[in-house]
């Protein structure tokens, strides 16, 4: 019962980190990249997401508690995990100490950056151009920015890479290997895209 009980826990981790989680990864960077075409075109999809229907509740229910139960299980993998770098120091096996960290970094990233934007929004502050302009000024808290994007592409990407094998849609090496070009492609074009963005902003 307690094997069955964690590997639909496992599953669930591995669903939620791909959908929504993934999906709202790539919709805000893709949001954050209109910055590069300037202040206005920047606060007009801001304003634009920020006036979606239902908003509360996707947020709640779309993007806070999965992000919730998929961070606290993920502390759970992290630290339970049995790494295997000393014995088998293999592509996959960094890849998989790598997620850990970048995971528990995250935690701490996503907090902060909730913290700066959000609840400074539930107290008055506009989220806008302008906002970032000045929290990214900092050439610290821009590294600090740059580092949790890196974290957040590569934890996605390689986390659909896992979500594949994981869920049985790659099983033979090949399909393995082709996947890791294809995520790697992803991580990629993220960053980039991520990254950019954030330049755009000083």
């Amino acid at each position: 019962m307690a094997k069955n009980r964690e590997f639909l826990n496992r599953r669930l981790h591995s669903l939620l980190g791909v959908i929504p989680v993934g999906v709202f990864l790539t919709l805000h960077l893709v949001v954050n990249y209109s910055a590069t075409k300037g202040v206005e075109a920047f606060n007009s999809a801001s304003k634009f997401m920020e006036s979606l229907p239902f908003l509360l509740f996707l947020e709640i229910f779309i993007i806070y508690i999965p992000i919730l139960y998929h961070a606290i299980y993920g502390v759970y993998i992290a630290f339970t995990a049995k790494n295997n770098l000393g014995r088998f120091s293999t592509f996959r096996n960094w890849m998989f100490v790598l997620q850990r960290f970048t995971g528990v970094f995250l935690i701490i990233f996503i907090a902060w950056h909730v913290w700066e934007t959000r609840l400074a929004k539930a107290f008055g502050s506009e989220v806008n151009f302008d906002m970032m302009a000045n929290i990214l000024d900092n050439p610290f808290m821009l590294a600090f920015y740059i580092i949790g994007v890196l974290s957040a592409t590569f934890h996605f990407a390689n986390g659909l890479w896992s979500f594949c094998v994981s869920w049985g849609i790659t099983i033979s090496p090949r399909s393995q290997v082709v996947t890791t070009y294809v995520t790697l492609v992803i991580f990629v074009i993220l960053s980039v895209i991520g990254v950019r963005a954030l330049l755009a902003f000083i």
